[in-house]
């Protein structure tokens, strides 16, 4: 028990990073309080915007040029999702591609593949807000996203200027980055990652094509309870596959009696806000906690200004769903797996003489 306290206070190696969880707050505070007041949905965009800006650490050497990309990449995985939201083979295509873009990412560890979940992320709640709240403009999704990563860069700009450090890096050698990134994704079997491709692709591609299908209400619960268990060190291992989907469901459980509990836009706001802070004074370096910490994040933040709490079965079954969709892929892998070894441990076994 003690060894359990302690791996749960020690997630985060080094001294919590208040700085950047001052401009995360900060940056996430004024578009979450411009929609409490106006009970526009648009500005709920702007604070996903603001929190996946602020997942870089600004005082580091390519913090702002990852903010930019961060920024950029996810204004167009939003609207990528709220554009598929009425289409359901353009979802089935698009969340395939993401699927094979978070495998592709992971391969080159965790910090890439850190890039490639808040990616997803925003894809699901791009297609998860399609028809709820006043937008309806993909295009507009994208540009309230940016103007919220645009106004965490600004103040990452004043806590750079604090710390008397240039206002933007020198430019890195891409193509020694190039290199190492290279290196350490061929020491991955190849059969290995071509499987965990596939499982990303098959439960990705099926979740998104369920939600657009059954017209699931909040279907961002189900993709990202999909998402949130794709990783890539669990291949061959139906246990920790187990275990990473009965953590999701206990997690969406959570979420659902705390904001069941609170059942106030003003108190879920206030609460959110230190949430984010200590959120990112703490960010997980391990990528499976980075995943669980970052998905409950963002979908308070989604869900901030929701008045249907009480709806808990709507977004209980949809989390069900999501861990049944990703057993089910989990088992046909493995089933391919085992089909793929056979000739291996046949042609080992045979003895030398022969």
């Amino acid at each position: 028990m003690k060894n359990l306290i302690r791996s749960s206070f020690t997630w985060h190696a080094g001294p919590p990073a208040w700085g950047p969880a001052v401009v995360a707050g900060l940056g996430c505070a004024l578009p979450l309080l411009l929609g409490l007041f106006t009970a526009h949905s648009g500005f709920l965009w702007a604070s996903a915007g603001a929190f996946q800006a602020a997942q870089a650490n600004p005082l580091h050497r390519f913090g702002m040029l990852r903010m930019l990309l961060l920024t950029g990449l996810g204004a167009c995985s939003a609207g990528l999702g709220f554009w598929a939201g009425s289409h359901p083979l353009v979802s089935l295509g698009i969340f395939a591609a993401f699927g094979l873009l978070l495998a592709w990412l992971q391969r080159f560890g965790s910090e890439a593949g850190k890039l490639g979940i808040g990616l997803c992320i925003c894809l699901c709640l791009g297609q998860g807000q399609f028809g709820i709240g006043n937008l309806h403009n993909p295009y507009a999704v994208a540009m309230l996203f940016i103007l919220g990563g645009l106004w965490v860069m600004l103040l990452a700009f004043g806590l750079r200027g604090l710390h008397g450090l240039r206002m933007w890096p020198y430019m890195p050698r891409f193509l020694a980055i190039l290199k190492v990134l290279k290196r350490h994704a061929q020491r991955l079997p190849r059969q290995q990652w071509r499987l965990h491709a596939l499982a990303c692709m098959l439960a990705f591609a099926a979740s998104g094509l369920i939600v657009n299908l059954a017209g699931l209400s909040r279907g961002y619960w189900l993709t990202l309870t999909v998402i949130s268990t794709l990783q890539l060190e669990f291949q061959g291992s139906l246990v920790r596959a187990l275990q990473a989907s009965l953590a999701s469901l206990a997690a969406s459980g959570l979420l659902i009696l705390f904001g069941h509990s609170l059942q106030s836009p003003p108190l879920m706001v206030m609460t959110l806000l230190v949430l984010v802070i200590l959120s990112r004074a703490l960010q997980a370096n391990h990528y499976g906690l980075f995943v669980l910490q970052t998905s409950l994040c963002f979908v308070l933040l989604a869900e901030s200004l929701s008045q249907d709490w009480h709806l808990a079965e709507v977004r209980l079954l949809n989390a069900l769903i999501g861990v049944a969709l990703t057993l089910t892929v989990a088992l046909l892998v493995h089933g391919l797996r085992l089909q793929l070894n056979k000739p291996g441990k046949i042609e080992n076994s045979t003895p030398r003489s022969l």
